[in-house]
């Protein structure tokens, strides 16, 4: 087990040091599987975030323009220091959100170390031209990256704005949610002794709208990169306009998952229920819409309803379902099922009262409503939380039409007799992101949303993209 008292979560790490914050405040960073204090973290105060980007603007004089061979071997080394303390990292994950620790190793950490070495393979592609008629296309990165993660994926979105950014030649001050702050300082102690140079990564955490809007105002922040809430991407977009920074972002989604009439049911259900049941509901791409023909609808409620009630519950290691992240998101998650009793939906498995197994931490059974419109509020809003909904449909086009009918258009599935038959299906549905027939996570794949889900890709060579500025040099003829 990591000791997290070891961890400098009493300071910031700015400009290649562990410092103390102009404020002197902390916060408490809570076990929600025990409701007890793991440990306090600083919260950074405005001044700490103009002195973490004076420091990443000082290197970046020196970090863009080092070559793609030095900055891909200090890629490499942190994903180097990233297994040797993948304990850590796992342990720092699975603590302050709640997940269990044998799935935390392959969802929360495997996947980023894997980004890291992916990042440090494609540094030479900053060092690409291109010719256009008589002009030269050179790349050049962004400059100093503001970053903003979240709380249910936050080693995986610190990867996906870190690395990249890296590859580049950018610099940077990452903010971690105020939740789940520990991996962020494993993160900052490997890359300390993988011998970064100072000022390329700074660490301020705190709070939202103390540290985050900072960052987001911030006239000497070339780009902000936030994961979070719809409501919270408004608010970093607003604050990012009077200085025109680019900004990217991953934000909500409410994402269906259309089974078609030829789909072995039994496999695209239970598959459904997982994927929503999996990380207790908080992630971003869960298809908690599920869309089912309607001559098959009552034999799919009744498989889903047996798979809620198998899923094993606690932190240990035949669990699938952790605690929520806080009593706050637990009591929100309740508020959501409340509202669907309330507005008719038929509540098959679960509910609002504890699991009797678990009188302390932050619980939320597995829950299955049927009967449900798409006009519901929790059809319509992400509850983030493992509650599905499952809505009949009389034809592809009325499953379409539902698919589609959300200000939301992060992710989507489709579960049908092959790939082959989905792809037609997969094609028509507002997402940027959709799995088939069960289809995994693809780090080599851009990924990111549609509409109100944000803009800009993470992951990929697009993910590497999004830090770059593309210069056009005009030759003589």
């Amino acid at each position: 087990m990591t000791d997290f008292s070891k961890l400098h979560t009493d300071k910031l790490y700015i400009d290649g040091q562990w410092q103390v914050s102009e404020g002197g405040s902390s916060h408490p960073v809570i076990d929600p599987a025990t409701e007890e204090e793991i440990c306090q973290v600083v919260e950074g105060t405005a001044a700490d975030v103009d002195r973490a980007v004076a420091a990443a603007r000082e290197a970046l004089k020196y970090w863009r323009n080092t070559s793609a061979t030095e900055r891909r071997d200090y890629l490499n080394a942190i994903a180097d220091g990233m297994e040797k303390r993948r304990e850590d990292l796992i342990q720092a994950v699975s603590k302050a959100l709640g997940c269990p620790a044998h799935i935390t190793k392959w969802l929360h950490v495997d996947g980023p170390i894997y980004a890291v070495r992916y990042y440090a393979e494609r540094t030479s592609l900053m060092e690409k031209t291109e010719k256009a008629g008589h002009s030269l296309v050179l790349r050049e990165p962004v400059g100093v990256c503001g970053f903003i993660t979240p709380w249910n994926f936050p080693l995986h979105q610190f990867a996906g704005k870190v690395a990249p950014a890296l590859a580049a030649g950018c610099t940077m001050i990452a903010k971690p949610s105020e939740n789940t702050p520990l991996q962020d300082y494993v993160m900052a102690e490997i890359i300390h002794d993988a011998g970064l140079p100072a000022g390329v990564f700074n660490l301020v955490p705190g709070a939202g709208p103390v540290v985050g809007a900072a960052l987001a105002a911030h006239p000497d922040i070339d780009m902000v990169s936030f994961t979070g809430s719809t409501r919270a991407g408004v608010e970093v977009a607003r604050a990012a306009a009077p200085t025109v920074k680019r900004v990217t972002q991953e934000l909500g989604g409410k994402s269906p998952l259309i089974i078609t009439p030829d789909a072995d049911l039994e496999a695209a259900v239970r598959w459904g229920c997982e994927d929503v049941f999996l990380n207790s509901g908080q992630t971003c791409t869960a298809l908690t819409r599920m869309l089912v023909p309607a001559e098959r609808y009552d034999e799919a409620v009744a498989i889903a309803k047996q798979v809620a009630e198998e899923v094993a519950l606690g932190t240990g290691p035949d669990a699938l379902v952790g605690p929520l992240s806080s009593a706050r998101q637990r009591d929100i998650v309740r508020g959501y099922i409340e509202k669907g009793v309330a507005e008719g939906a038929r509540l098959v498995a679960g509910g609002i009262e504890p699991p009797e197994e678990f009188p302390k931490g932050f619980y939320v059974k597995p829950t299955v409503f049927a009967n449900v419109t798409n006009d519901m509020t929790i059809a319509r809003e992400e509850i983030f939380g493992p509650v599905t909904c499952m809505i009949p449909y009389r034809d592809m086009d009325e499953a379409i039409a539902i698919a589609n009918d959300t200000q939301y258009g992060l992710a989507s599935g489709v579960w049908a007799r092959d790939a082959e038959s989905a792809l037609p299906v997969a094609r028509r549905i507002e997402a940027g992101l959709c799995f088939v027939n069960g289809g995994e996570f693809n780090y080599d794949a851009p990924f990111g949303g549609y509409k109100r889900s944000g803009n800009g890709r993470e992951f990929g060579e697009a993910g590497l993209d999004e830090f770059v500025e593309l210069k056009s040099v005009q030759l003589p003829e």
